[in-house]
């Protein structure tokens, strides 16, 4: 899939088209584990680590390519030798030691987690991972130290992430080794049903459930670590008017407002436009979100009208519609101008009103216009936030908006973790109530010693 998304990814422009608006879903995850760089002399962001040039996306690829084939040969040589003597149990009965081997799962995967934050994030041996400000500008691959304090939980989100895999991990590594080297009661094996495989996997496939549903929660409605730079922002960032507030901040700092919009970055801009709302798009239209509306080529400027002498705003579409009445109002929230259904009953339309529309910032700054039909043209645009120009015949765009990758992701881990819980509830509930559903007592398994099982397949009859 990385090949695939490294084969048809456009980088020529990474500010207004970045990989998230071209509808790709693995190529973001590499540059967050901090693989930015490509043997084609490109890069997402400025890396630090780029001496580290072997961790390159086709490397990674590569070395995934092989792995997988590994593991798939390990599978089919396992599935045709599945009756190997490794466990030999009481009488010479093949058994399997379920608490012991959760024990050795355990630790393996802390262990890897382990290593995870202590040597790939935090740099000791790895490219380190990406992060980024609060508004997205300034990302890029770095190294990060962990958080050894509860006051950093506020100031440094980043640390809390190696944090909690290096503790994670050393808490799951003592947790291993207690299940490799301690046996449990004989009430805690039978009240857990350990003596049944079909228990202990749906108890791991709770797990899985459990974590999918904090992540893609978190994802929807957006943290730090989920970089807008990678997967694009939340829906929420524009119902709060986030990256608005930012640009009025940032405007109404400096003097001279003409030459304070033609500073602000073009990224900043692009966030603060609707067709980068990831709940805009529906979830049944195929297609990345360039497909809706264009390829960004260049940000027109920032809509500024006028009534005389009194600054007026256009009202912005919120998230939930589709189509919005066009109302221009002052700062006090009163209206002063729309563009009506029946123009015969309005005393609000734009003819009537003569209002003034000057572009500050972008290709056309210090650009003024009265005529009413592109007052109008650029208002009906100011609805969406900042003004693009797009090109809509290089992809075949239909002007109907698609969501992001976010949302995608958001969805389709949802579905799957529910497949997961539903899956956890039909096979714990039939290795739990075996006897019943059966009507055979198992009674006689359990006179076997505890913690061993018998391996699947066999038979004592």
């Amino acid at each position: 899939m990385l090949i695939y998304e490294l084969v048809i990814y456009d980088f020529t422009d990474t500010v207004l088209n970045p990989f998230w608006r071209q509808g790709f879903f693995v190529l973001p995850y590499s540059v967050r584990i901090g693989v930015s760089l490509s043997l084609y002399l490109w890069s997402i962001g400025f890396s630090f680590t780029i001496y580290f040039s072997l961790w390159t996306f086709e490397f990674v690829s590569l070395c995934h390519i092989i792995l997988s084939g590994i593991l798939l040969l390990s599978a089919s040589w396992h599935w045709c030798y599945w009756d190997l003597e490794v466990f030999l149990g009481f009488e010479f009965y093949q058994m399997l030691d379920l608490n012991r081997v959760f024990g050795i799962h355990l630790f393996l995967a802390s262990a890897l987690c382990f290593c995870f934050g202590y040597c790939h994030l935090s740099g000791y041996f790895g490219p380190g991972f990406w992060t980024t400000d609060s508004y997205g500008l300034l990302g890029s691959v770095r190294l990060v130290k962990p958080a050894y304090s509860l006051y950093s939980l506020y100031i440094n989100s980043y640390g809390l992430v190696i944090s909690h895999h290096i503790l994670a991990g050393l808490l799951g590594m003592f947790i291993g080794l207690w299940h490799i080297l301690t046996r449990p009661s004989y009430l805690i094996y039978k009240l857990f049903s350990m003596s049944s495989i079909e228990v202990v996997l749906s108890t791991s496939i709770v797990s899985v459930f459990v974590a999918i549903l904090i992540v893609s929660s978190s994802l929807w409605y957006g943290l730090s670590y989920f970089s807008v730079e990678l997967i694009g922002f939340s829906r929420y960032s524009w119902d709060s008017g986030f990256y608005s507030q930012e640009v009025d901040r940032l405007v109404n700092r400096a003097n001279d407002s003409v030459y304070c919009w033609e500073q602000i970055p073009d990224k900043l801009v692009l966030y603060d436009y609707i067709g980068t709302n990831p709940a805009k798009g529906g979830l049944f239209r195929s297609g990345p979100m360039i497909r809706g509306d264009g390829i960004a080529q260049c940000w027109v400027g920032h809509t500024y009208f006028e009534i005389g002498s009194t600054p007026i705003v256009v009202r912005r579409m919120p998230a939930f519609f589709e189509t919005f009445p066009l109302i221009l109002t002052d700062r006090s929230g009163f209206v002063r101008a729309d563009i009506p259904f029946r123009r015969s009953e309005s005393s609000y339309s734009l003819e009537q009103k003569k209002v003034l529309l000057y572009i500050l910032g972008g290709v056309l700054s210090g650009e003024l216009y009265s005529s009413t039909p592109l007052v109008k043209n650029y208002a009906r645009k100011s609805q969406f936030g900042e003004v693009f120009s797009f090109d809509k015949l290089a992809v075949g765009s239909d002007g109907v908006f698609r969501t992001s990758s976010r949302a995608w992701y958001s969805f389709t881990h949802i579905v799957l973790g529910l497949l997961f819980w539903y899956g956890h509830l039909w096979h714990a509930a039939r290795g739990l109530y075996r006897d019943v559903w059966t009507g055979v007592s198992v009674g006689l398994i359990f006179l076997v010693e505890y913690g061993l099982n018998e391996k699947l397949g066999y038979s004592i009859i």
